[in-house]
C-alpha cells in the first residue's frame, strides 16, 4: 500500500477551528488524502476527492459521522449516521415536509417575517447581529415548523449548539456538551404526537410512523434531526452572510441592483465560509485515491472548507464574489447524505439576503467573536453599529 503524506497537525485545536483556512491550504498542497496521526484520521483535503467520497457510500459509510464512539452510538438508528436502504426509507420521512413542494407554502410567511425582522432592527440603527437575526429568525422558523413549545422552545439553541460540538473528538468541548447533548436525546426519545403543535411538520412525523412509513419509534430521532443537525448551522450560514456583507459592501450593492443574485450570492456564502468544519466517515474497505491508499476500518476527516476553496475547481477561490454562483459547493454535502434541510436553509437565507439587500445600503459592524467549536464554524457576537439605510 502506499500511504498518504502526514501532517501534525491538530484538525480540533482552538486556533485551527478559528481560522481553519491556512490549515486546509497547507493540508491541499500536500495531497488530496492526507493522514493526522494526532487526530488518528485521513483528512480529504481535495474538490474532486471530498465529492467523490460522498457520493460512494458502500465504501465511505455514514456509521461514523462523529469522532468519537460515544456520539456514534447515540446517533445510531439516525438518518444522518445510516447507509441505504435504512438510510431511504427514514430520509423519505425526513424530506417529505422539505421538499420544493412542501416549502412552497411557506415562502411568503418566511419572506415577510424576514423583512419585518430587517426592518425593525434598522430602524433601531444599532443591533447585535448573531442574537437579533441570526439566531431569532431560523430558530423561530424551525420552532414554528416542527411545532415545538414550551420549554423545548427555550432550549432549541442549547440543544442544538450541543448536538453539533459532541460530534467532535473527545476532547473539552465534547466532554462539557454531552450533558446538554443528553438533554436533548432524552426529550426525542420519550417525545409524543402530543407534545408538538397541531397540524405541524412534527405531527405530521408521528403520523408517518403510525401507519408504518418508518420503523416504529423512529419519530424521535427523526426530530432529533430536525433540531441536532439543522438549527446550529443556518445560524452559523446567516451570521457569516451578515458579516461578510459587512465586509464588502459592493458585493451587497450588486444584489441591490440585481435581486436574481440573492440564490448566487446564498451560494458564494456558503462556499466561501463553510458551516461544518470536519465531518466523519468510515472506510469499508481499502479504498486508493490516486494512488495512494486509505486502509479499511479508518476513520475520514471530510473537509468541506478546503474543498469549497480548492484552487484546482474554483478560480481564484479566496475572494468572495456573489456573481461566481458556486451551485456545486460543498456545504450542502452530495449524494444520498446530502443537506436534507437545504431547501429551507435556502429559503430562509434568501428571505435575509433579499430584505438586507433592499433596506440597507451598508453595514458597518465591529469586531466578529468566534468561539471554538468542533463541528459548526460560526460567529458568537457581530455589533452592527450602524445599519445606513437603502
Amino acid at each position: 500500500m502506499s500511504t498518504p503524506p502526514a501532517s501534525d497537525v491538530d484538525l480540533f485545536a482552538d486556533e485551527v477551528v478559528l481560522d481553519p483556512y491556512p490549515v486546509y491550504a497547507d493540508l491541499r498542497e500536500r495531497g488530496p488524502v492526507v493522514h493526522l496521526p494526532r487526530n488518528d484520521v485521513y483528512a480529504l483535503t481535495r474538490y474532486d476527492v471530498i465529492r467523490g467520497a460522498l457520493g460512494d457510500w458502500e465504501s465511505f459509510s455514514s456509521s461514523s459521522v462523529a469522532f468519537n464512539p460515544m456520539a456514534n452510538k447515540a446517533l445510531t438508528g439516525t438518518s444522518l449516521a445510516s447507509d441505504p436502504p435504512v438510510h431511504t426509507q427514514l430520509r423519505a420521512t425526513l424530506t417529505e415536509n422539505l421538499s420544493p413542494r412542501a416549502l412552497r407554502g411557506l415562502k411568503g410567511s418566511i419572506t415577510a417575517k424576514a423583512d419585518a425582522l430587517v426592518r425593525e432592527l434598522v430602524a433601531m440603527g444599532s443591533f447585535e447581529a448573531i442574537d437579533a437575526l441570526a439566531r431569532a429568525f431560523p430558530l423561530e422558523v424551525v420552532a414554528d415548523l416542527i411545532g415545538f413549545t414550551g420549554e423545548v422552545r427555550a432550549n432549541m439553541l442549547r440543544w442544538g449548539q450541543a448536538a453539533m460540538q459532541v460530534l467532535g473528538p473527545m476532547n473539552q468541548r465534547t466532554a462539557e456538551n454531552f450533558p446538554i447533548a443528553g438533554e436533548l436525546y432524552a426529550w426525542c426519545s420519550q417525545v409524543t404526537a402530543g407534545d408538538l403543535a397541531e397540524g405541524s411538520v412534527g405531527r405530521g412525523i408521528f403520523d408517518a410512523e403510525a401507519r408504518g412509513a418508518i420503523p416504529p419509534d423512529s419519530a424521535g430521532h427523526i426530530i432529533h434531526q430536525y433540531l441536532g443537525a439543522g438549527v446550529d448551522t443556518t445560524i452559523a450560514a446567516i451570521g457569516n452572510l451578515v458579516a461578510l456583507f459587512a465586509r464588502h459592501p459592493e458585493q451587497l450593492a450588486l444584489v441591490r441592483e440585481d435581486p436574481s443574485l440573492v440564490p448566487a450570492a446564498f451560494n458564494e456564502v456558503l462556499r466561501f465560509w463553510a458551516p461544518l468544519h470536519a465531518w466523519g466517515r468510515r472506510v469499508t474497505k481499502d479504498v486508493t485515491i490516486e494512488e495512494v491508499d486509505i486502509p479499511a476500518g479508518a476513520q475520514v476527516a471530510i473537509l468541506f472548507g478546503a474543498g469549497n476553496r480548492d484552487p484546482r475547481h474554483y478560480e481564484n477561490p479566496d475572494a468572495f464574489l456573489v456573481e461566481r454562483n458556486p451551485v456545486d459547493h460543498l456545504s450542502f454535502g452530495y449524494g444520498p447524505h446530502g443537506c436534507a434541510g437545504q431547501g429551507l436553509a435556502r429559503l430562509e437565507a434568501h428571505a435575509v439576503i433579499e430584505a438586507l439587500s433592499r433596506r440597507v445600503e451598508r453595514l458597518v459592524v465591529g469586531p466578529e467573536v468566534r468561539v471554538p467549536g468542533n463541528t459548526t464554524r460560526s460567529i458568537e457576537e457581530l455589533p452592527v453599529m450602524e445599519a445606513i439605510p437603502a
